[in-house]
C-alpha cells in the first residue's frame, strides 16, 4: 500500500470538473484507490462518492493505492493533484 497527503489549493476545492479527471486518471490503474479528507473516505474511482466528500480549499486529504500498479497509480496521482488541485 502507497499513500500521500495533499492539501487542496483550487478555491473551489475538489469539485465536478476535477473530481471528473480525477475517477477518469484513477480507472486506468487496476489497484483500489481511495481518498479520505476528514471523517469521510471514497473509492476514487466513483465520481459521486469523489464530489460526495465536499472537500474544500486548504483541506488535506490522504490518497491511498493498494494493489497492482500501487507505485505507479501513487505517482500519477501525487503529479494530477500538482497541477490541477
Amino acid at each position: 500500500m502507497k499513500e500521500f497527503q495533499y492539501t487542496i489549493r483550487d478555491k473551489m476545492g475538489l469539485h465536478a470538473q476535477p473530481a471528473g479527471f480525477l475517477v477518469k486518471t484513477a480507472m486506468s490503474f487496476p489497484c483500489k484507490i481511495t481518498i479520505a479528507g476528514g471523517s469521510k473516505k471514497a473509492d476514487a474511482k466513483k465520481i459521486l462518492a469523489v464530489v460526495g466528500l465536499g472537500i474544500k480549499c486548504g483541506q488535506e486529504i490522504l490518497v491511498t493505492a493498494d494493489g497492482e500498479q500501487e507505485e505507479e497509480a501513487i505517482k500519477t496521482l501525487k503529479e494530477f493533484f500538482d497541477k490541477n488541485l
